[in-house]
C-alpha cells in the first residue's frame, strides 16, 4: 500500500506491517444508493486493503450479485443488514450470508439470546454444506451512535445511561457465542473489560478531528478510538463525501497506525 503524502525516508518493515495491518481494521461505508456510484468510489480506493461496508441502501438496490463481485475483487466484506426478528428466521437469513461469502454480518442484540445463537447455528449450517465457506465473524449491535441517552431513555424506553445498555448487551451477545458488538469507540474500553480483548468491537461514530459529528452523536478520532480498544473502526462521509476519497482514507490509516 502506497504512503501518504506526509510520510518521508525510509521505513521499517515493522512500519509498513503495521500500515497494512490498520488499511484492514478500516471499514469503508458505501453508504451510496447505486452500484454506479459504489464502483466509482472503489475504484477511488483501488489498492487499499480495507474493509467494504454494504448496508442497507445499497444492498437492497444491488442484490447479492454486488456481494460476490466484491469478494471477487478480494476485499472483506461486512453485510450491515442488522438482522432483528425471530430466531428462525434469523437462522435462515444468517445461513444465506454466510453462503454468499460474506466476512462479517450483524444481527440486534435486542433481539435476545435465542436470536443471536440462531444467527451462528444458520452460519455453522452453510458450512457444513459447503466446507469450503467460513463462518462469518457475526455481530450484535448494542445502541447506534445516533443514540443519546436522552433519545435511549425517553423514546426507546430503557432506563440507565448508554454505557450501562451497551455493556448488557455485549455481554448477552458473549454469551450466545457472537463473536463482537457493534458500539460506539467510547464503549470499546469497557466492552473489552466486561467481555475481554479478543471480543471484538466494530465502531462506527469516527469523525477526523474538525469534520462534521453529521448525525452521529457519540464520536471519537481514528487514533483515539484505536487507543480505547476498537477492533475496526466504520468511516463514512468524512471518505465517501470527501474532495479526495483516496487520501482520506490514507490520512485516517496514518492516524491508525500513529495510535
Amino acid at each position: 500500500m502506497e504512503q501518504t503524502a506526509t510520510q518521508h525516508g525510509h521505513e521499517t518493515v515493522a512500519q509498513v506491517e503495521k500500515r497494512e495491518e490498520m488499511a484492514g481494521r478500516l471499514m469503508v461505508a458505501l453508504d451510496v444508493p447505486d452500484v454506479e456510484q459504489a464502483s466509482l468510489l472503489i475504484d477511488k480506493l483501488e489498492g487499499i486493503p480495507c474493509y467494504m461496508k454494504v448496508g442497507m441502501q445499497l444492498f437492497y438496490a444491488a442484490g447479492p450479485g454486488f456481494i460476490r463481485e466484491l469478494k471477487a475483487r478480494g476485499y472483506s466484506v461486512f453485510l450491515d443488514v442488522k438482522m432483528h426478528d425471530i430466531p428462525n428466521t434469523v437462522r435462515g437469513g444468517a445461513e444465506s450470508l454466510t453462503l454468499l461469502g460474506v466476512d462479517m454480518f450483524n444481527v440486534h442484540a435486542a433481539g435476545g439470546t435465542a436470536m443471536m445463537a440462531a444467527a451462528l447455528e444458520g452460519a455453522a449450517k452453510a458450512v457444513s454444506l459447503h466446507p469450503s465457506l467460513h463462518i462469518p465473524l457475526i455481530i450484535a449491535v448494542t445502541q447506534l451512535t445516533s443514540t443519546s441517552q436522552e433519545m435511549m431513555n425517553r423514546e426507546i424506553g430503557i432506563s440507565g445511561t448508554v454505557t450501562d445498555t451497551v455493556v448488557r448487551y455485549a455481554r448477552l451477545a458473549a454469551e450466545a457465542g457472537l463473536h463482537g458488538v457493534v458500539a460506539s469507540p467510547q464503549e470499546a474500553a469497557v466492552i473489552a473489560a466486561a467481555c475481554g480483548p479478543d471480543f471484538r468491537t466494530v465502531t462506527p461514530g469516527i469523525r477526523p478531528a474538525g469534520a462534521s459529528l453529521d448525525d452521529q452523536s457519540r464520536v471519537m478520532t481514528p487514533g483515539q478510538a484505536i487507543r480505547q480498544g476498537s477492533h475496526f473502526l466504520v468511516v463514512g462521509r468524512p471518505i465517501t463525501a470527501a474532495a479526495d476519497p483516496r487520501q482520506a482514507a490514507l490520512t485516517i490509516i496514518e492516524e491508525m497506525s500513529q495510535a
